[in-house]
């Protein structure tokens, strides 16, 4: 008698998202081993990401350099400016970059810290004269320049908040734990009105500690140190605020990798990502590891990175992106929901070009590259294909010990057109993977009112694709694949069910 064929579906694969710290065999199949350059799209499916719609024809300014950092500037007059800098440079524009760097003024680095605060832009850097732009000086300006400026080298700074009516500044060339604040309301006065300063040298609560990164949270300044946190509490005013809770143990690395997604801060130790959840009830701070399912490999990543990183939170895509330029690489947390464990489910972007974000009052994702300014939209990387990879955990179909004879491989692919999808599979931990090629053909959506019914097909305007693979081989588990170069058009995954002969015990 033929023996039935033992089918395995994988619903939404991928759907928790990169899981490499269990073993592959015990693994929840809702994982993968590889999801690249993916998401996690609205209806919970494996996706491939939106490229890079390059918005700079004009990026003579910044040679072959990349843009480090953008800034949205905004005022309460609706004026609006977009800065970035690299180069040595600060530029305006987007279709053109325009050199906006001030007179006599040399920048060897581009590490800035650009805020708004009361219809100014202040731009922060350690060891540089502070600028100052607005509506109303109509260029940037070195702060002293500035009518009603008090500044010193003490805020040369590197961090800056604005925050509580005030603008708080750390990290000059000599000092990383005297934190100062400015005058009420006038982000360039830092020695004259209600101006001051505190050093938490004392405060730490795990012995010496220096400054990295400041945020505003539930009217709390927390102040964020390499290995510990503290919060000062009436930061309003901030002659007469005190040390609230302290964090020991925890601390972050890159001033660039804090966000706060309204409810909460997220921010980058040494060990992955990491939240700070106040649970106001309790008076306590409990820290969660959001990036426990891929630890190992972000600490990897992290202690390999030679640049300062890059970060945004983008609440239209559910998403928090840390980038390692050096290294090319990004980490995407979808942060629609937290799984059992309280992580959040990620994928990784490989091969990128992005070097920096900035997210617009009006959800545009902008993105620096080596080609200037692009925001977050098509699927191309300016004009290039970019590959898009998911595969399995190791498949047991219940039992490792048994040898699999997979036959047929179903999956069910959601847009692609036009594209090629490459299927793909491997027995027993193979990096070796045969492979299958798909050609998905074109649709062109055809819509009530817009599409005859005798000339179009009436559709939903996205391709169903559902193929059919027969596969070979055998072995005890199995993994499957899929890649694909995505080329203008999106992917996601649904589902792919997987049929096998269960054989012999191995």
């Amino acid at each position: 008698m033929a023996q039935p064929l033992q089918s395995i579906n994988l619903v939404a694969p991928g759907f928790k998202g990169v899981n490499t710290e269990d073993s592959p065999i015990a693994q929840d199949p809702s994982f993968a081993d590889v999801a690249d350059n993916a998401v996690i799209d609205k209806r919970g499916r494996i996706a491939a990401r939106k490229g890079i719609d390059v918005l700079t024809t004009d990026k003579t300014e910044l040679g072959t350099d990349y843009i480090h950092k953008i800034h949205h500037f905004y005022d309460d007059a609706d004026n609006e400016v977009i800065f970035s800098t690299g180069n040595n440079k600060i530029m305006t524009g987007t279709t053109t970059l325009v050199d906006a760097t001030p007179a006599s003024y040399t920048i060897t680095a581009n590490d800035w810290k650009i805020v708004n605060f009361n219809d100014h832009a202040y731009f922060f850097q350690r060891g540089y004269e502070p600028l100052v732009y607005s509506n109303s000086l109509g260029a940037v300006t070195k702060m002293s320049s500035v009518g009603g400026a008090h500044v010193t080298s003490d805020h040369y700074a590197h961090e800056a908040l604005a925050a509580f009516g005030r603008l708080f500044v750390v990290g000059n060339a000599t000092d990383n734990t005297t934190i100062y604040w400015s005058d009420l309301l006038v982000g360039h006065n830092f020695n004259s009105g209600s101006s001051g300063s505190i050093d938490v040298t004392k405060a730490w609560p795990d012995g010496y500690d220096e400054v990295v990164a400041l945020a505003a949270h539930n009217n709390n300044l927390v102040i964020f140190g390499q290995h510990s946190i503290l919060l000062y509490e009436g930061a309003t005013s901030p002659a007469s605020m005190t040390l609230a809770d302290t964090v020991s143990g925890v601390g972050c690395i890159d001033r660039n990798t804090v966000q706060s997604i309204g409810t909460d801060i997220l921010f980058m130790s040494n060990s992955g990502l990491r939240s700070l959840g106040r649970a106001v009830q309790e008076k306590a701070l409990p820290i969660t590891d959001l990036s426990v399912n891929v630890k190992t490999e972000i600490i990897e990543v992290i202690d390999a990175e030679t640049e300062p990183m890059a970060s945004v939170y983008s609440p239209e895509n559910s998403f928090y992106l840390i980038c390692f330029p050096s290294q090319a690489t990004i980490y995407c947390f979808d942060l629609k929901g937290r799984l059992e464990n309280n992580s959040y489910r990620t994928t990784r972007w490989t091969s990128v070009s992005h070097k920096s974000f900035e997210r617009d009052t009006d959800g545009t994702l902008y993105i620096g590259t080596t080609n200037g300014i692009g925001k977050y939209g098509t699927f191309l990387d300016n004009a290039s294909v970019y590959r898009f990879r998911y595969f399995s955990p190791a498949l047991t179909f219940g039992d490792p010990s048994k040898t699999k004879i997979v036959k047929k491989i179903k999956p069910t692919l959601i847009g692609a057109n036009e594209e090629t999808i490459f299927v793909k599979w491997a027995y027993d931990f193979e990096t070796t993977f045969t492979n299958y090629e798909i050609n998905v053909g074109n649709q062109v959506p055809a819509f009530y009112g817009v599409s005859e019914y005798t000339v179009g097909t009436f559709t939903g305007g996205i391709l169903t694709t559902k193929p059919t693979v027969n596969a070979t081989g055998s072995g005890g588990v199995v993994t499957i694949g899929l890649e694909a170069d995505i080329d203008g058009a999106q992917l996601s995954i649904q589902e792919i069910n997987v049929l096998a002969l269960i054989g012999k015990t191995v």
